[in-house]
């Protein structure tokens, strides 16, 4: 069972990645004056910037029960050796600045592709091992206890209060155990890929799963009850974010409940239009599936070549066109010809049908 919106809204979320990672690059390498949606918000809130990472997620959860079968020796060990090689490539790719210089600051353990390594195995794993209804009793349980785990006294003095940032106990604990070797510094430290933070994310990984194995059970389309389970889950997430606010950083449960929702309402309407009988993806949709079918290999070669986006090649129609059309637009020009670029070559390993597995 194949379904091309799975595909296509995976590359969407790979694309989004690049770009809002590219749009962050002209605003401190280029000093240029982003629209503020391409930017992650700085503790609480949401942009479509911070969409993207979640939704791949829950991407990675929806695609595990097409991907294996229940039981079997073999698929543990399969699945622990490619969780081992996504946090070894994610720990290379998040330190290549120390690498090149050990003065440039300190090396950082966690990340990304950690972080989607960690996930992927853990849901890979209860799959194979345990039922549906306790993975929804674990869910439940994750994101319930979250939230007062969240507001326990932080571990290194200051004081907790979750609407400000770095001021609760889930960043105590990264600064406790990791020390220095963190993405954000100083006594209000943390890392949003970080130790307490990797539990709801597993939570919103489930989530895909439990999407997967609906999309498997339904013989005809899925198009009602997945809109149905999206809006539910962005509406609970809305109304719970009153009192436990989004945040990406700490990965707080109403954030998981809000973009599993946003991201599941969207592959409801790609499901409704490109998996009908007899449809062909159109010029998009296709486009989209070069990133979405070598979706680790777009992210490695973004990672490797991001300073690229700041090359003054690429830089010139930017300073060339932004008094007469404004920062938030010229400044896209050098990010879509960069994006353009990475498309190029994923086009390329699809059309020659080179799949690369991590």
């Amino acid at each position: 069972m194949r379904l091309i919106s799975l595909d296509v809204l995976r590359g969407l979320t790979v694309a989004g990645m690049i770009l809002v990672n590219s749009a962050a690059a002209m605003k401190y390498g280029a000093e240029a004056d982003v629209a503020p949606i391409l930017l992650h918000v700085s503790w609480d809130g949401l942009t479509l910037a911070d969409l993207v990472f979640p939704g791949f997620l829950t991407m990675v959860g929806i695609a595990i029960p097409f991907s294996l079968r229940a039981g079997g020796a073999p698929q543990t060990g399969r699945i622990l050796s490619r969780a081992g090689r996504l946090l070894l490539l994610g720990f290379l790719l998040s330190n290549l600045y120390w690498f090149m210089s050990f003065a440039s600051g300190e090396w950082r353990l966690f990340g990304v592709l950690q972080r989607i390594g960690l996930v992927y195995a853990a849901c890979a794993l209860l799959f194979l091992g345990v039922g549906p209804r306790a993975r929804l009793a674990m869910i439940v349980a994750v994101l319930a206890l979250y939230w007062p785990l969240a507001l326990l006294p932080s571990l290194d003095g200051p004081a907790t209060d979750i609407w400000v940032r770095g001021h609760n106990f889930i960043a105590s604990v990264d600064r406790l155990f990791l020390g220095t070797h963190l993405y954000v510094q100083g006594p209000e430290g943390y890392d949003p890929e970080g130790i307490l933070g990797t539990l709801p994310a597993i939570a919103q990984g489930l989530i895909g799963v439990a999407v997967g194995e609906m999309l498997i059970r339904r013989a005809g389309p899925a198009t009602r009850p997945l809109a149905l389970t999206g809006a539910a889950m962005l509406a609970a997430g809305g109304v719970w974010s009153f009192a436990f606010p989004i945040v990406k950083d700490i990965w707080s449960s109403p954030f998981v409940l809000v973009t599993s929702g946003i991201t599941i309402l969207a592959l409801a309407l790609l499901h409704h239009i490109l998996d009908r009988e007899g449809r062909t993806p159109g010029i998009a949709a296709t486009a989209m599936l070069a990133f979405g079918a070598n979706a680790i290999a777009a992210y490695t070669l973004h990672q490797v070549t991001a300073g690229v986006v700041t090359w003054d090649l690429l830089l010139a129609p930017f300073r060339a066109t932004r008094a007469m059309l404004g920062d938030p637009v010229a400044s896209l020009i050098p990010v879509l010809l960069y994006m353009l670029l990475i498309w190029g070559a994923m086009e390329w390993l699809r059309r020659k049908r080179w799949f690369v597995k991590i």
